[in-house]
């Protein structure tokens, strides 16, 4: 099979180009598995920093890629969730020990890290793990839902805000755009504040439903209950601290963050960015449940899940494209001919 496989990590920088296009054997589904040939995989912030080494995978060669959507063709012994044919989708969970906090259990495995993923032509998964992928989405449409959409809908259970109080959310490209969408359905009542550099992405939150959208460091109408973090600086952290108002909740969506802005966290003052009881909660993976739960969800509303498609062999493009910014909404790989 095609796949895109990543040998060693470095900067970006300095290896623009990590991936390499190769011809390797297709996997056999074990006990428990299922084998799923693959149609989308999204192209995810975390693949970056797989590459980069800020959460390296542990043995290389890896093919990357957790947001991965197609068919089952193959299942293993013991296998009663999925059909042949069903259409299903694989997130960042690979597997775990399926208690309530599977996300940070020890035996947490992630997909396209610990275990191969979806930048393939096909990939196993424990049936658990692999989820069906409501009608309404194509799959180029549905592969974000499986980590920027899974993760979002974790991020703002977090949140822990009530209808009518002010969210923010701070970076909008794969998951802010879905958040937005999900809590403007869950939360009819309650303004959605978007802090983002890009005017670009501003003038999308806003085509979109946000309620205000203004600069990182901007001050919004209201101050907000909670804001949620999905970028992978520091500068916004900063900023979300002070918008705050007391006891508010800032939600830290991301697996790492990035070196290059670190030292404006030495200029956090507690009187202005902690007190009266403001509060950081980090969010640590995903689990089965929100996955499960979110995608009927995402159905619902019907998300409007905008994406831009990249063929398999130009995966390091989509990647570049990425890490310059170039975001409105999330970036897909097209594997095979999508539905």
């Amino acid at each position: 099979m095609r796949a895109m496989l990543l040998s060693a990590t470095a900067s970006m920088d300095d290896n623009p180009t990590p991936l390499v296009l190769a011809d390797v054997p297709a996997p056999t589904p074990g006990q428990g598995e299922v084998l799923i040939e693959i149609s989308a995989c999204g192209v995810c912030h975390t693949e970056l920093d797989e590459i980069e080494g800020r959460t390296p995978p542990p043995a290389l060669p890896v093919i990357p890629g957790h947001e991965a959507v197609g068919r089952v063709v193959e299942v293993g012994d013991g296998c009663t969730r999925h059909a042949i044919g069903t259409r299903v989708g694989v997130g960042w969970i690979h597997s775990s020990d399926g208690s309530s906090d599977e996300n940070i259990s020890p035996d947490f495995q992630a997909t396209g890290r610990d275990a191969d993923g979806g930048y393939a032509e096909y990939m196993v998964v424990p049936e658990r793990y692999a989820y069906p992928i409501p009608e309404v989405f194509q799959d180029a449409e549905a592969a974000p839902l499986l980590c920027a959409g899974g993760v979002g809908y974790r991020s703002l259970r977090l949140a822990a805000i009530d209808n009518g109080q002010v969210l923010g959310l701070t970076g909008f490209g794969g998951s802010g755009h879905l958040v937005l969408q999900l809590a403007k359905h869950l939360y009819p009542d309650s303004p959605v504040y978007v802090f983002a550099r890009s005017e670009k992405e501003r003038a999308f939150a806003l085509e979109l439903g946000a309620d205000w959208s203004g600069d990182t460091a901007d001050q919004p109408p209201r101050r907000p209950h909670a804001i949620i973090d999905t970028t992978p600086a520091w500068t916004p952290v900063l900023a979300a601290l002070q918008a705050l108002r007391p006891g508010g909740r800032l939600v830290i969506n991301a697996i790492r963050k990035e070196h290059r802005d670190r030292e404006q966290m030495a200029s956090i003052r507690y009187e202005e960015h902690l007190w009266q009881e403001k509060e950081i909660k980090s969010v640590a993976n995903v689990t089965a449940r929100d996955i499960a739960e979110f995608l009927p969800v995402a159905a619902q509303v019907p998300l409007r899940v905008s994406v831009q498609t990249y063929r398999l062999e130009d995966a390091n493009q989509a990647l570049n494209d990425l890490r310059a910014g170039h975001v409105r909404g999330a970036k897909v790989l097209l594997i095979k001919a999508i539905n």
